[in-house]
C-alpha cells in the first residue's frame, strides 16, 4: 500500500540537523505496525502537489508551524484536494495542523485558542471507539504541542476523542477520513527539544515547565506503537482493493 504524505511543515532550522523531517517521522511510526507500507512524500508547504488523488492508495497530512486560517496559497490548493479526496472517500489522516486543515476546509473553524498552549503529554477519552481502533482502551496518551484547535465542527463531523483542554482532540468523517490534534509521530526526545527550544518566548516559561515536570515525574510513556496500529489499520481498511 502506497501512503501519500502531505508535507505541510518543515523542522526548526535550529533541530532540523538533530531530529529526521516530518515525512521521516511519519514513516517511522507507521512502519512499527510492521506493515508491508510504501511512502511517498509532497512538500505542499513548498508548492508540491500530488497530479491526482489516486496517485496513492492513502493519504496523511502533516503538522506545521503556520496556522490553517492564514490561508496561504498552498493551503487553498491543499485545501481543494481533502474537499477532493472527501468527494471520492478516499482514506485520508491528518495530524495537527493536518487535523486543523482538514476541518476547516469541510467547513469546521480553526482558531488560536483562549486556553493558550498545550504542550507535553497529554491523555484524552476515547468515546467513540472506531473500528480501526486494535484496541479500544479508555484513554489514550499522546504528546501534543499546539495553540491552534478546531472550534467549530464541520456537519460531518464526529468525535471520537477529547479532553478538557481539547473537545475536538480526534475526529472523523465519514469511513474516509481520520484526525487528531496532538502528534503521535513525536518522540520524547523530540517533544523534550520543542519545550526546551520554545519555553520561555512563545510559549510561556511556567507552561514549558509544568509540562518538562510532568512528563519527567510522570510513569507513563506515549502509546506510539497503539497509534501506528490504529492509523495503519485505518488505511488497510479503507484502501480500495
Amino acid at each position: 500500500m502506497k501512503i501519500g504524505i502531505l508535507e505541510s511543515g518543515l523542522l526548526n532550522e535550529r533541530l532540523s540537523d538533530r531530529y529526521d523531517p516530518y515525512p521521516v517521522m511519519f514513516a517511522s511510526l507507521l512502519n512499527l505496525a510492521e506493515q508491508d507500507l510504501e511512502f511517498q512524500t509532497y512538500s505542499v508547504i513548498r508548492g508540491e502537489m500530488p497530479k491526482s488523488t489516486d496517485d496513492c492508495d492513502g493519504w496523511l497530512i502533516t503538522g506545521s508551524r503556520h496556522g490553517a486560517y492564514e490561508k496561504l496559497d498552498w493551503m487553498l490548493v491543499l485545501e481543494d484536494f481533502i474537499r477532493d479526496l472527501y468527494r471520492q472517500s478516499l482514506p485520508l489522516v491528518g495530524i495537527c495542523f493536518g487535523h486543523q486543515i482538514i476541518a476547516q476546509a469541510l467547513g469546521g473553524e480553526v482558531i488560536k485558542s483562549e486556553k493558550g498552549w498545550g504542550i507535553g503529554l497529554h491523555s484524552y477519552e476515547i468515546s467513540n471507539p472506531q473500528d480501526w481502533m486494535v484496541e479500544t482502551p479508555q484513554q489514550v496518551r499522546i504528546y501534543a504541542f499546539h495553540q491552534d484547535q478546531v472550534s467549530v465542527l464541520p456537519a460531518m463531523a464526529s468525535v471520537f476523542s477529547s479532553s478538557e483542554f481539547c473537545p475536538y482532540a480526534g475526529l472523523s468523517y465519514g469511513d474516509s477520513i481520520i484526525s487528531v490534534q496532538a502528534h503521535p509521530e513525536f518522540e520524547e526526545d523530540y517533544e523534550l527539544a520543542l519545550i526546551d527550544m520554545y519555553g520561555g518566548n512563545i510559549v510561556p516559561e511556567p507552561v514549558t515547565k509544568e509540562a518538562r515536570d510532568k512528563m519527567q515525574a510522570s510513569e507513563y510513556k506515549a502509546d506510539t506503537r497503539m497509534l501506528a496500529d490504529w492509523i495503519t489499520t485505518f488505511f488497510l481498511k479503507r484502501a480500495r482493493r
